[in-house]
Parts: C-alpha cells; structure tokens; sequence
C-alpha cells in the first residue's frame, strides 16, 4: 500500500493547470495570428485584382508586380470567394 503525498498531487495538479493555461495563451495567438493572415490576404487579393485591371490581364500583372501567374490566379480566385461572401451576407440581410 503506497502514501500519496497530497503536496505532490497538488504540484501536479498545478503543474498541469499551468501546462493548460500555456496551451491555450499559444492556441489564442496562433488564432489572432490567422486572422491577421487571412484580413492580409484579402487586402493582397483585392490589390491584385485592381492590378489586373490596370496592366490589363493576368500575365501583364504577372510581369508588372514581379508575381508568378499562379499566384495572381490564386488572389483573384480569392477575390472573387469574398466578393461572393459579401454578397451572400448581403442577401441574407
């Protein structure tokens, strides 16, 4: 039959408490940070398309912001994703 030494318990309970609140601060910043990452990628988006239309088509974007055609078709296809969000949520309304 063993004793449990009730200082220990409580360390290890207060260890794992403070394991979790660690956890959870990290999982909170990771959050914040997405979301800083995905409202940047929206602005890009919105950029690249006004690019677009200002150098005319896609490879002439390309070419004038120094950006692989793939990219500038990522951003316009992003572009096009909140557009048609915004006027999901508008129509909701």
């Amino acid at each position: 039959m063993s004793v449990q030494n009730s200082d220990k318990t409580v360390s290890r309970k207060q260890r794992l408490q403070e394991k979790q609140r660690r956890q959870l601060a990290v999982v909170d910043t990771v959050d914040k940070a997405e979301a800083k990452v995905r409202k940047a990628e929206v602005e890009l988006a919105v950029a690249v398309t006004e690019a677009v239309q200002v150098f005319g088509d896609e490879q002439s974007a390309s070419e004038g912001l120094d950006m692989p055609v793939e990219a500038i078709r990522r951003f316009l296809g992003m572009a096009q994703d909140e557009a048609a969000s915004a006027s999901d949520v508008a129509g909701a309304s």
